[in-house]
């Protein structure tokens, strides 16, 4: 297993400091590069009750943008991170095309794989993270590290961006 204290001591470090939500997230966004790897790492927000969702963080604000809300998108994707609150993962650019709109997009960027991450707090769903990176980079052991060392600190980064 490798170890990972020395990112988790640096995302520390960058949340105690964190005055913004900008701040919360790239705390966020290193410890995921440092321990899973990310191409590409945006954060979602949701409003559940109001049936909106925002952008709220990007690595690459020409591509992705943090955006206004807009409605959710319904439909199997969105089964899997809202309804069963599970991660989605997809390995190939084929896999991610059947969900994503802006599979043409992910791919011109170099990204084949993705991970997105449910935020739960308080039994809510308040958003996801998303992780993209190489075909194939999202395997039975990176999702494990994301499970033991990326949902803590993604809650916590949410509650940061919060205060």
């Amino acid at each position: 297993m490798t170890d990972h204290t020395q990112a988790l001591l640096a995302f520390d470090a960058a949340i105690a400091k964190a005055t913004t939500a900008e701040a919360a997230f790239t705390a966020l966004q290193d410890l995921a590069r440092a321990t899973v790897g990310a191409k590409l790492f945006t954060i979602m927000l949701v409003d559940m009750e109001a049936e909106l969702s925002r952008r709220a963080f990007t690595s690459d604000p020409v591509s992705y943008p943090t955006s206004a809300t807009k409605p959710l998108n319904y439909g199997p994707w969105f089964d899997i991170v809202h309804g069963k609150r599970e991660y989605f993962v997809a390995n190939t650019i084929e896999d991610i095309a059947k969900v994503l709109f802006d599979h043409e997009l992910i791919n011109q960027l170099g990204c084949q794989s993705v991970v997105n991450v449910p935020i739960i707090i308080k039994d809510e769903l308040v958003g996801c993270m998303n992780l993209l990176d190489v075909a194939g980079h999202y395997t039975p052991e990176r999702l494990q590290t994301i499970r033991e060392v990326l949902s803590i600190p993604a809650k916590t980064a949410v509650l940061a961006a919060r205060s």
